[in-house]
């Protein structure tokens, strides 16, 4: 086999990094702990759903607000369109690596989500979702940042189409299956055909909404002994990449990918616009990405958590989201053109320079923390602890 270039295993010197990209990436790692943590010391479901873990009121119900206000989707977007910058960096201009290095990469990048995934048993993984995704970004490296956003454009599109046919049939199941206890609970002759809509949704419910003793059930991944844990853990994997990835978190995270490659491109990611531009997309995104996450919120809790409102994206998820993001893209690299905050700037951008390392550092201390392999505190502490 021939050797690989020096250079490929090198890491970029420190004088030329770019300073927003590397404290972005920072920001958004701690974001993403902040989400996953949930997922990590909660049943999973609680993630999305406060029912499941009580915190309709008190100091819970604040944090659920104010994560779902400003973090939830919205670092995962940061993070998808910093991972498509980084495939500009590598693989485009002067100093681009070669496709082999490229792809050697993204399959390393793959073997590491796996291991998260199935030895570290972390059901949320990115990781092996990024470098599937990443795998066709050098397809699209050298395209335009219009054609770019076009791209990106489509598949927004998509996935809001996505999630409005998944909104209109947690909407209409239940209504159905309401309709037709109905008619059995007068007496009506109902065909077993229409009683199968009644069996449907318990189980779909049971999915999104898992009962005490669902939730018991699969404590065991957290609770039981390793070769138990990963028996369940894989079989949630495979129905997590049987369905959820092809349907729409591949889509997902491509679209934020490339995004941030247009974003690089134009300028923006890496900090050189002007002031004022910075100014304004922080305004602009937080406007509109604050008022969307709001109104999302306004329907979850006014619907009594309904499930069409809390267990699935909706149509509008994704402008509320990378609005958000958007914000906070705007406010750091104001904060790194302007010299704000030197202090944490470091310290964020020194986490954002091992973006991989503690990633998967998040997972471990997780696993000692909350499974039995070392504290054992799942599901003991409220979601505000």
């Amino acid at each position: 086999m021939r050797p690989l270039p020096a250079f490929a295993a090198a890491p970029t010197p420190p004088a030329e990094r770019i300073e927003t990209l590397d404290v972005l990436r920072g920001f958004a790692l701690h974001g993403i702990l902040l989400m996953n943590i949930l997922a990590f010391g909660l049943p999973f479901q609680a993630y999305f759903d406060p029912t499941i873990d009580g915190a309709e009121q008190g100091l819970d119900f604040g944090v659920f607000l104010t994560v779902e206000l400003f973090a939830e989707g919205a670092m995962r977007a940061l993070f998808s369109m910093l991972f498509g910058a980084g495939v500009v960096i590598l693989a485009c201009g002067p100093n681009a690596k070669p496709a082999g290095v490229y792809y050697r990469r993204q399959l390393w990048l793959l073997v590491f989500g796996l291991i998260d995934a199935l030895v570290l048993l972390w059901t949320g993984d990115i990781l092996a979702l990024y470098a599937l995704a990443g795998l066709l970004l050098y397809a699209v490296r050298d395209w335009s940042p219009r054609r770019l956003l076009r791209l990106a454009g489509a598949l927004f599109a998509y996935l809001a189409a996505v999630y409005a046919v998944l909104f209109a049939l947690l909407t209409y199941l239940p209504a159905e299956a309401e309709a037709v206890a109905a008619r059995v609970a007068a007496g009506e002759m109902v065909p077993a055909a229409e009683r199968e809509w009644i069996t449907r949704w318990a189980a779909l419910k049971a999915e999104l909404r898992p009962p005490p003793e669902q939730i018991a059930k699969h404590a065991v991944k957290f609770q039981g002994p390793y070769p138990a844990a990963f028996r369940v853990n894989a079989a949630q994997l495979a129905g997590l990449y049987g369905l959820a990835y092809p349907l729409f978190l591949f889509w997902d995270a491509l679209a934020g990918m490339a995004l941030g490659m247009a974003l690089l491109k134009l300028g923006v990611l890496r900090g050189v616009r002007s002031g004022r531009f910075f100014a304004g997309l922080a305004a602009a995104g937080f406007s509109v990405g604050l008022a969307v996450n709001g109104f999302e919120l306004a329907m979850k809790t006014g619907s009594g958590y309904a499930l069409r409102w809390v267990s699935l994206p909706t149509m509008t998820y994704d402008i509320g989201r990378f609005g958000v993001a958007m914000g906070f893209v705007g406010v750091i690299a104001l904060a790194c053109q302007r010299g704000w905050l030197a202090p944490l700037r470091r310290w964020l951008a020194a986490v954002g320079r091992m973006a991989l390392t503690n990633y998967l550092c998040q997972r471990v201390i997780g696993l000692l923390v909350f499974t039995a392999l070392g504290l054992g505190l799942w599901n003991e502490l409220p979601r505000h602890q």
